[in-house]
């Protein structure tokens, strides 16, 4: 008799999948290691301690919360040592499968035996729309999970590595990946493009998101903070954010604005968007990592789509 672990993308997924009444052991992944400098050794002292600094520091995670929520449950998966099908559960966005492929680095690395599988939400019809798993009925969630995708050991490597080249400090060999087809995951490389154009861009200094938020902004001029946000959260791609990060870029975009209840644009702001001045001088906070690499190092050019080493 197999014996079965789930990994959730996060808690509100996890009570969802609860109610499913799958066989198994339900264990939470609450990280997100898009934002913030990664390690490649996922699990380790040194990893955990770098992941709570950048935390601390950015979102004002305390000591007890983060042992009580994200380190009691990685514990929990390192005591899950039974199990030999473990079944992966995220999404299509850059914030999900960011955490996916940490997982599978840590899954490689200490559940070698295991049968890993993927259950990925994006692409759900014909729509145009992509699916958070949380959107999705009952039904839907169980044919996918019917349908859960049995990952090679190729696949499991690849995952490692591509884990490997998002924590170097370098994002260019990350574009350089090109045999996504081999592999079994759908959504990486839309994911992995996103992820490259935070960089800030060679125009204006500021990246894909930033200067989408400022779009947004000009455009739509939402009558307060709250409007603004959830209005970037409807139109923001590939990236899966939440509140919280948008809060936190919305405080680095302050000179760009001179009200946010409602929401209209500075000079500077306008100056910016309209790419007659560059933003990049400005940025007074330059040790912002994204994975291994220093974002302010390195320039992202949206003509050529190719990342430039300052």
């Amino acid at each position: 008799m197999s014996s079965l672990l789930h990994i959730t993308n996060g808690d509100s997924f996890t009570e969802k999948l609860k109610s499913l009444k799958l066989k198994g052991d339900i264990i939470t992944w609450r990280e997100m290691l898009c934002e913030g400098k990664t390690l490649t050794n996922v699990g380790s002292e040194t990893f955990w301690k770098t992941r709570f600094e950048f935390l601390n520091k950015n979102y004002k995670v305390s000591k007890s919360w983060f042992i009580e929520k994200t380190l009691k449950e990685y514990r929990s998966l390192c005591n899950h040592k039974q199990q030999d099908e473990i079944v992966l559960w995220f999404e299509y966005d850059l914030f999900c499968q960011i955490n996916m492929i940490a997982v599978l680095s840590w899954l490689k690395a200490n559940r070698k035996y295991a049968q890993v599988y993927l259950v990925c939400s994006g692409k759900e019809d014909n729509s145009g729309k992509y699916y958070g798993l949380g959107e999705l009925g009952d039904e839907k969630l169980l044919e996918l999970y019917n349908n859960k995708i049995e990952l090679t050991q190729d696949d499991i490597e690849y995952a490692d590595y591509v884990w490997q080249l998002y924590c170097s400090d370098n994002p260019i060999r990350l574009e350089n990946l090109s045999d996504f087809s081999q592999f079994q995951f759908e959504y990486l490389p839309d994911a992995l493009q996103t992820h490259l154009q935070r960089f800030p861009s060679i125009k204006n200094g500021l990246n894909a998101m930033e200067n989408n938020i400022l779009q947004i902004g000009a455009n739509k001029k939402p009558k307060s903070k709250k409007e603004f946000i959830s209005e970037i959260l409807q139109n923001q791609g590939f990236l899966g954010f939440g509140d919280s990060q948008y809060d936190r870029a919305l405080t680095r975009m302050k000179p760009l604005f001179t009200a946010l209840n409602p929401v209209r644009l500075s000079k500077k702001g306008k100056e910016v968007l309209d790419n007659q001045t560059s933003y990049y001088a400005r940025i007074q906070d330059t040790d912002v990592y994204l994975g291994g690499a220093l974002k302010y190092n390195y320039l992202y050019n949206t003509d050529s789509r190719r990342i430039l080493k300052l």
